[in-house]
């Protein structure tokens, strides 16, 4: 079943001589369940992409679809409630807000639409990232990796249908990037999420699915590494 589809989608910054094309034409889907990595140099496009994705970007032309809803046919208001609830998006600086506790901030896009936090599902999510001891500290008093643990509960608590990753390890070390991967690959196998991670490291793409490579705004490949 397919989850996203991505119809001649481009995006120019500026106008005129200054004008740079981000993305040029780009068309690809994804299907439920799978974990596709985007990879690509600085300045590929491929940051631009995910921004477009999440719904905190507009492209210039072209479509994004997501669960068979067209993002961009929506108002703003409609766009913020769709994206809130739709589309997980974990950042590389973690993105947390630092007066809330752990839980509050795993909570947080439940909260902001109004809706009550299914303690079973909460539950398991936090049990699954290992922050039964964390929930009432701040994100002052986490480790890198435990704060990214829960910038990735935050974006499960709505069960989305997507959940985009940016550079998720770009801010840890070694060992805590390796602990995030096989994270992001446990819950994409047990609670069969869809996900997409944008990075620049070949050795991480290698753990998804498939591999999309973005190079000067187009895609250079689309290889399926494993069914």
């Amino acid at each position: 079943m397919e989850i996203l589809r991505v119809e001649n989608l481009s995006k120019t910054y500026g106008d005129g001589e200054t004008a740079v094309t981000a993305l040029n034409d780009i068309s690809f889907s994804v299907q439920k369940g799978e974990f596709v990595a985007i990879i690509g140099p600085s300045g590929s496009g491929k940051s631009t992409l995910l921004h477009i994705l999440g719904g905190v970007d507009t492209p210039t032309s072209g479509k994004v679809i997501v669960d068979q809803t067209d993002m961009y046919a929506m108002d703003e208001t409609a766009l913020a409630i769709f994206r809130r609830r739709q589309i997980g998006l974990i950042y590389q600086f973690y993105n947390l807000i630092p007066v809330l506790t752990v839980e509050e901030n795993i909570a947080l896009p439940l909260l902001l639409d109004g809706r009550e936090v299914n303690q079973d599902i909460f539950s398991g999510i936090v049990e699954t990232l290992g922050l039964q001891q964390r929930l009432k500290h701040l994100p002052n008093q986490l480790s890198g990796g435990q704060q990214q643990r829960a910038s990735i509960g935050r974006a499960l608590i709505s069960s989305p249908a997507i959940v985009l990753a940016d550079e998720p390890t770009g801010n840890l070390d070694s060992k805590n990037s390796a602990e995030i991967v096989k994270l992001l690959k446990k819950l994409h196998k047990e609670r069969h999420q869809t996900l997409i991670v944008i990075t620049h490291d070949e050795n991480i793409a290698l753990q998804a699915d498939r591999i999309i490579g973005i190079s000067d705004g187009r895609i250079s490949r689309d290889e399926v590494i494993r069914r």
